[in-house]
């Protein structure tokens, strides 16, 4: 479907210190304070201010004097399993006398703390669970653990229902009269916290002095943080630019799990100029892989390595799953597409909100197919496949205009028991449904979608910072851009747009564009990828208008500029 590209206005900030081309970009994302662009951790709010705080520490300094068994409930995503990484390297490093984990398999247990995964659980038989990344909806789960003779501290970021879990603690920046700032923070942020607030209580309580145990330095768990935090897709918001910032300039230096180090090399990023761009769409899917195919243990495990050899080993095994993951995806994103060419040969004759649902497809990529789906068609879509129970479960994805998780609630609200679980955020959600209910669940969702959107906020649109004068396609610009971030979800990396006349091109895998441009009346001739755009292209085209990133390609220890096309249309 065609994008139309719109200039971004803003009020220009000469007061940011920063080059003039950085305060435009700065001040198109609203950055209008100099310490907005400032990292240092020290402007990090302290973990107090989470509701709940102390009573989670109370909890877990309770669970280290008295030697009681912990095990970390961790989610099947790479925000999960950083967090679960994180959780059980912490605790050892503050001498918890046992802590292991446990991950649920997407297929067999379900999400967040189910009762059945409660139930495999009390084979290590621990005496408090904690959830990370998950258990904000997990009722019958606590109560099944609880029925067992376990305690329950909840971390999570993921908005709650109307009604909490009974468990023992709760640590949410989304529950209700929570002031933390950050509403964003991603699961790893928030067991970060706690792990921050509870090394504080055992310094007070003289515990490692006690102990003769060395005090951790949780800044070094940072490079976990910046990658479940990119990977997850939160909002970068001031305070998760600073926590993935400080994380990225670890792992570049060389202070990182091994598991990452290993990841930087079968994708063949090179570590000491990492970027959240990387971890984002390289280093996160593989990890993501694990969870989305087989079981995230592997994720997990290859985090939790303090061997570089043998997390390289469970690395080449993460880029295997995900090469499988891959052509799984192609081949249900082709099935899904002629599946909308029957429903509606015109895009305009598709329902706002699009609901599919095959009962052949692979539970662990929906969330894939919907996001490829949402950003071709510029509408939220929800892709469903059926679960161990014979029901369907549904992954969805959204536009701005429209947030998922509330718009759910409303359907839920106006059509009881249709719905049978859900949960998520703005931008993406999940849910469970009866396999007779969904006919009845599509019409209602595209009911709700149109109180939320218009026949206007249907139309794709590429917000531009503008052209770029002739002298600022350099090297030099590329990497003052690459720096100026972390750029992600919120904070969007620059993107402009221009006319440029066409050299040549090349067809590169039957669906990849290699062109070879240059700014109308200017010799200088730039080299330009355009990644799935061939039939946006027609040979012969003069000139083109692209919406471009500027990028630096490395390649056999050479670094060139290369424009990395967004948007490509005949001018």
């Amino acid at each position: 479907m065609l994008k139309s590209i719109v200039r971004r206005v803003c009020e220009p900030c000469n007061g940011l210190p920063a080059p003039p081309l950085l305060q435009r970009i700065y001040a198109a994302r609203a950055v209008r304070l100099p310490h907005e662009l400032q990292r240092e951790l020290r402007l990090l709010t302290p973990p107090t201010a989470l509701l709940n705080m102390e009573r989670a520490v109370d909890l877990l300094h309770t669970a280290l004097r008295e030697r009681w068994r912990l095990l970390i409930i961790a989610d099947f995503d790479a925000d999960g399993a950083t967090s679960c990484a994180l959780a059980v390297r912490a605790l050892r490093a503050m001498g918890v006398a046992w802590v292991g984990y446990r991950v649920p398999n997407r297929f067999a247990h379900g999400y967040g703390l189910t009762p059945e995964i409660v139930t495999i659980a009390a084979e290590d038989q621990p005496d408090l669970l904690i959830t990370v990344d998950n258990g904000i909806s997990s009722h019958a789960g606590v109560k099944t653990a609880q029925a067992l003779g376990m305690k329950v501290l909840i971390t999570d970021h993921h908005s709650p229902g109307s009604e909490l879990p009974p468990a023992e603690g709760i640590v949410n920046p989304n529950l209700p009269g929570d002031a933390f700032p950050s509403k964003n923070i991603a699961g790893v942020g928030v067991i970060f916290y706690v792990m921050m607030a509870l090394r504080a209580r055992l310094r007070e309580a003289g515990w490692f002095a006690e102990r003769r145990l060395a005090e951790p330095n949780l800044a070094r768990f940072l490079d976990l943080v910046a990658f479940g935090t990119v990977a997850d897709v939160v909002r970068l918001d001031h305070h998760n630019r600073i926590l993935v910032e400080q994380g990225l300039r670890r792992i570049r230096q060389g202070y990182c799990v091994p598991g990452i180090t290993a990841l930087c090399e079968v994708t063949s990023r090179p570590q000491i100029r990492l970027s959240a761009g990387d971890i984002g769409f390289y280093l996160g899917p593989r990890l993501n892989a694990a969870g989305r195919l087989e079981d995230m243990s592997q994720g997990i495990e290859c985090l939790l390595s303090d061997n570089l050899e043998a997390a390289r080993k469970i690395a080449r095994r993460l880029h295997e799953i995900n090469r499988q993951r891959g052509e799984l995806t192609v081949e249900m994103e082709t099935q899904a597409l002629a599946r909308i060419d029957r429903l509606a040969p015109e895009v305009g004759d598709l329902p706002f909100g699009l609901c599919l649902f095959d009962p052949e497809w692979h539970q662990g990529v929906v969330g894939i197919i919907a996001g490829r789906l949402k950003e071709r068609l510029n509408r939220p879509v929800i892709v469903f496949a059926t679960d161990r129970d014979g029901n369907i479960k549904g992954s969805g994805r959204s536009v701005p205009g429209m947030h998922l998780r509330d718009a759910l609630a409303a359907v839920a609200t106006q059509n009881p028991g249709l719905i049978s679980h859900f949960g998520g955020h703005a931008m993406a959600a999940g849910l469970t449904l009866a396999m007779e209910h969904f006919d009845l669940f599509n019409q209602a969702f595209d009911a709700e979608t149109r109180q939320w959107l218009s026949d206007d906020d249907l139309h794709g649109r590429l917000l531009s910072d503008g052209e770029l004068a002739p002298d600022e396609f350099t090297l030099e610009i590329a990497e003052l851009l690459r720096e100026g971030g972390p750029w992600g979800q919120g904070f969007p990396e620059p993107l402009f747009d221009g006319v440029f006349e066409v050299l040549s091109h090349q067809v590169m895998k039957e669906k990849h564009l290699k062109l070879f441009l240059r700014l109308p009346g200017n010799g200088a001739r730039l080299e330009a990828v355009a990644f799935n755009q061939v039939a946006a292209f027609r040979p012969g085209t003069a000139r083109v208008r692209i919406a471009y990133q500027l990028d630096v390609n490395e390649w056999q220890g050479q670094r060139r500029l290369q424009l990395r096309v967004a948007h490509l249309e005949a001018a």
